[in-house]
């Protein structure tokens, strides 16, 4: 899962960002609204985390001064990617605004980073109907667990791999293009190249042999994972 986290405190947005990348998720941070509508708009994201309290500073070149600006601009321009609003507690009519304004859920602070992770996971669920537990012939995907089981063992692949395969399983059946794997498996300041994501899906391809389970490229359109004919 991969997460942007906007949040103007310095020490809830550590905070924030190591509790998600214990539980396994891939972490791009943002202080500032001009920060997060900028990584917003050139990273695609499973699930975005918004403090609607942001400083109300200008951004010059889209006029965004607060969170909830930042969230009506993402859906103005028709991206749907889920997102959770960090609020205070006590401000009913905030969570409201929020909510209007594109939000798909709200947790108002102080809060549990464990109920934090799993309203991520659920918002995730939902938007890309997802399950916890997915099986495709004798590999199943425990999310909750972060483990790919291949015949019921424990199947250990490299972290980019392992990430590979569960894109491929969210959901299991779908096809991804190239350009989606690329984006979602690459770093801010380093894109992943269409060699490098090939590699990695030859090396699966290697892993799953004789396990009735394959990886098929659909020419000029992307990869599916599928039971084997």
């Amino acid at each position: 899962m991969r997460v942007l986290l906007v949040e103007d405190d310095p020490t809830l947005r550590e905070m924030i960002r190591r509790s998600l990348q214990d539980a396994g998720c891939r972490v791009d941070e943002a202080g500032t609204i001009a920060a997060g509508d900028h990584i917003w708009r050139i990273q695609s994201f499973d699930v975005v985390v918004l403090d609607l309290n942001l400083p109300h500073t200008e951004h010059a070149l889209s006029g965004l001064g607060s969170g909830l600006s930042l969230l009506r601009a993402a859906r103005a321009r028709g991206d749907a990617t889920p997102v959770l609003v960090l609020t205070a507690r006590n401000r009913t009519s905030e969570r409201v605004e929020g909510l209007n304004a594109g939000a798909d859920d709200y947790l108002g602070k102080p809060f549990d980073l464990v109920e934090l992770e799993a309203r991520l996971r659920a918002l995730v669920r939902r938007s890309q109907g997802t399950a916890d537990h997915v099986q495709v012939g004798a590999l199943a995907l425990d999310r909750r667990a972060r483990r790919i089981l291949l015949n019921g063992e424990h199947l250990q692949l490299p972290a980019r791999e392992f990430e590979v395969l569960w894109e491929l399983m969210t959901p299991a059946g779908r096809v991804v293009s190239k350009r989606e794997l690329s984006m979602k498996l690459s770093e801010l300041d380093e894109l992943l190249t269409e060699n490098a994501l090939e590699a990695f899906i030859s090396r699966l391809r290697k892993r799953l042999v004789d396990s009735g389970v394959q990886i098929r490229t659909l020419r000029g359109l992307g990869y599916v994972l599928e039971e084997a004919r």
